[in-house]
C-alpha cells in the first residue's frame, strides 16, 4: 500500500469525521448540530418516484440503507447490512474532482447467531469513486454496489475481509411514506427529516463466510433518508426497530433518546397500507443489557403499539453485533416474540 493511498485515506477519513464537529457535539454524530445554511424538510414537500431515490446536494447528510433477514438451506439464520451515507461538508455549489464538498461513506456488515462482521469505506465525490445514478439505478462506493434496471430490482453486493454477500432484491410493492406523507418529524421542538421505505423485498442469494458460500433466502428492508439537521441538541442517540411480523405485516417504530424521549412508528399492513403514530404512542423498554465492547448495550426490548395489540420480546440473533467503525454503534437482526412472532433489525446509537 503506496504512501499517497495512505494519504488520501487520512483525508477522507478526517473529511468525515468533521461532519460530526467537536468531540461531544450535539447528539450521535453531530447529527444534532444546527442546519446553517443547509436546505431544510418541509411538510409540504412531494417526495416523488424516482427522482426522490437521486442525492439531494443541497441537504447535509441521508443514506441508502439496507437490511436484509435471511435464512440458509439448513435452517441457520443469518442477517446483513449494506449502507451508502452522503454528508456534504459545506452548504456550496458542487465543484468538480477532489475538491468537491461532499464525502460518502459506505457500511457493510454480515451477522451470525456466532460472529459478526463489518467494515466500512470513505471517498470523497467527484472522482467516481462513490455515486448514485439513477436510469439505471446504482448506488455505489468503490466495488459495494445496489444495483438494477431501477430500485425495485436491485442486486447488492459488498465484501470484507473476511465476509462477503451478493443478493438479489426484488419487489412490486409501492415505497412506504414515513411520518406524514415522508416528513418524520424527530423531536418535540420541530427536527424532521424526509424519510421512506420499501420494505417488501424478497431476497436470494449468497453469503461468503470464512468456512465458504451459503446459499439464502429472505426479506429486506431499505430505507431513504435526508435532513441536515434529523436530532435536535439534546437528543445523544437511537433505537430503531423495523420488524418484519409473520402474516406479511411490518412495523418500524423508534425511540429517539433525550429530555423527554420522542418515539414515532409506522404500521405496514401485509396490503401494503400504511398507519403513523405520533410521538407518545409506540414505546419501547430496554428489558436485559449486555456488555458489548466495553459498552453496556440493551439487547432484549419489550416493544408495544397499543392500537395494533402489539406486545411484543425483541431479541439480538447476535448480541456481539457491534459496528466497530469511524461512528460506532451497534445494528443486528433480532427475533420476535409474543403478541405476535417475526424477525428484523435494530439499531442503537449514542451508546458511548
Amino acid at each position: 500500500m503506496n504512501a499517497s493511498f495512505l494519504t488520501r485515506r487520512r483525508l477522507l477519513a478526517l473529511s468525515v469525521a468533521s461532519l460530526a464537529g467537536p468531540a461531544g457535539a450535539q447528539g450521535f454524530a453531530g447529527l444534532g448540530r444546527q442546519s446553517g445554511e443547509f436546505a431544510r424538510p418541509r411538510p409540504e414537500t412531494a417526495i416523488t418516484f424516482p427522482a426522490d431515490h437521486a442525492p439531494h446536494p443541497a441537504f447535509r447528510i441521508e443514506w441508502w440503507y439496507v437490511t436484509a433477514n435471511l435464512t440458509g438451506p439448513d435452517g441457520s439464520p443469518y442477517g446483513v447490512q449494506w449502507t451508502l451515507f452522503r454528508s456534504a461538508l459545506r452548504p456550496e455549489p458542487d465543484p468538480a474532482g477532489w475538491a468537491t464538498s461532499q464525502a460518502w461513506m459506505g457500511h457493510a456488515a454480515l451477522t451470525t447467531p456466532e460472529r459478526h462482521f463489518a467494515t466500512e469505506r470513505l471517498a470523497r465525490g467527484g472522482i467516481g469513486q462513490a455515486g448514485v445514478t439513477l436510469s439505471p439505478f446504482s448506488a455505489w462506493i468503490d466495488e459495494w454496489t445496489l444495483s438494477g434496471p431501477d430500485l425495485r430490482q436491485v442486486t447488492m453486493k459488498a465484501a470484507g475481509a473476511d465476509f462477503a454477500f451478493a443478493l438479489e432484491l426484488a419487489t412490486e410493492a409501492p415505497y412506504v411514506l414515513q411520518g406524514n406523507n415522508g416528513y418524520s418529524v424527530k423531536s418535540a421542538a420541530g427536527q424532521a427529516s424526509h424519510y421512506y421505505s420499501q420494505p417488501f423485498y424478497d431476497v436470494s442469494g449468497k453469503i461468503t463466510l470464512p468456512d465458504g458460500d451459503v446459499p439464502v433466502t429472505g426479506e429486506a428492508w431499505l430505507d431513504r433518508e435526508w435532513s441536515s439537521q434529523p436530532l435536535s441538541g439534546d437528543q445523544e442517540g437511537w433505537d430503531w426497530f423495523s420488524l418484519h411480523l409473520d402474516g406479511g405485516d411490518k412495523l418500524m417504530g423508534f425511540r429517539l433518546r433525550g429530555t423527554p424521549d420522542f418515539t414515532a412508528a409506522t404500521w405496514i399492513g401485509a396490503d401494503g397500507s400504511v398507519t403513523p403514530y405520533n410521538d407518545g404512542v409506540f414505546s419501547a423498554r430496554p428489558l436485559e443489557r449486555s456488555d458489548v465492547a466495553g459498552r453496556e448495550i440493551p439487547t432484549r426490548w419489550q416493544v408495544s403499539l397499543p392500537p395494533r395489540a402489539i406486545d411484543v420480546t425483541v431479541t439480538a440473533l447476535n448480541e456481539a453485533a457491534w459496528m466497530p467503525l469511524s461512528f460506532p454503534y451497534w445494528e443486528g437482526p433480532v427475533i420476535v416474540d409474543g403478541s405476535h412472532s417475526g424477525r428484523g433489525y435494530l439499531e442503537m446509537t449514542g451508546y458511548g
